[in-house]
């Protein structure tokens, strides 16, 4: 019996080599495609990462060369030539360029450069933010105050990352047209702010003294 069940082990190994060589005729592509792939993608990942590092090192080389230019109308011309090859690096360049034309007189080409962040809207919130806030104090002497109220408004809406800033701009406003008592309510607001800081809630203070107003005791020392 020994013998016979030796036997049968041996054909039915034999079996499976044959059924194992046939899948793997048949499949085995499979396999050797998924290394390919697998190899493949890591080495196209590490060649992106490559490439991403080479052109953020050629964009800063060419950043600080055009800012080493002790011309500001040069510094600016520089800048503009240079090509971001990232929505981010665009957003830093024109950030840049648009504090040189300031610089260089030139506060209409400024705005344009900040306004082009704040429309990129492959950027967070906050960098269209800070652009487009910058661009409305650059226009503070050539924008009708109605735009400008507008759109400091929208900036200081709900949950917006310059909401406080924004406020304290619309008070400046609301001097600016003689509305005293609006100004001195929108300060007051901004120092029982919970998200205020220590230097915005101490301008805000010291406008509504000016104002001929009162700071409020801020609702954390009110017993």
């Amino acid at each position: 019996m020994s013998d016979v069940d030796s036997f049968i082990d041996e054909v039915t190994e034999e079996v499976r080599r044959d059924r194992l060589f046939l899948l793997l005729r048949r499949w085995g592509w499979i396999g050797v495609l998924a290394v390919v792939l697998i190899v493949g993608g890591a080495a196209f990942n590490e060649f992106r990462k490559a490439r991403a590092t080479s052109q953020a090192e050629q964009l800063g080389d060419e950043i600080l060369s055009a800012l080493s230019q002790n011309d500001s109308a040069e510094r600016a011309n520089s800048l503009a030539s240079i090509d971001a090859p990232t929505p981010g690096g665009v957003a830093v360049l024109n950030m840049l360029l648009s504090s040189s034309q300031v610089e260089a007189g030139t506060r209409e080409e400024a705005v344009e450069s900040l306004n082009a962040i704040s429309v990129q809207g492959d950027l967070p919130e906050i960098y269209r933010a800070i652009a487009s806030f910058k661009a409305l104090l650059l226009q503070n002497d050539t924008l009708p105050v109605a735009d400008r109220r507008q759109q400091f408004e929208a900036l200081a809406a709900p949950g917006a990352p310059l909401r406080l800033l924004a406020e304290e701009q619309l008070a400046l406003i609301d001097i600016a047209e003689g509305n005293a008592d609006a100004a001195i309510d929108r300060l007051q607001a901004i120092r029982q702010d919970a998200d205020v800081g220590v230097d915005l809630q101490q301008r805000a203070a010291q406008l509504i003294v000016a104002l001929g107003g009162e700071p409020e005791p801020l609702a954390a020392q009110q017993g």
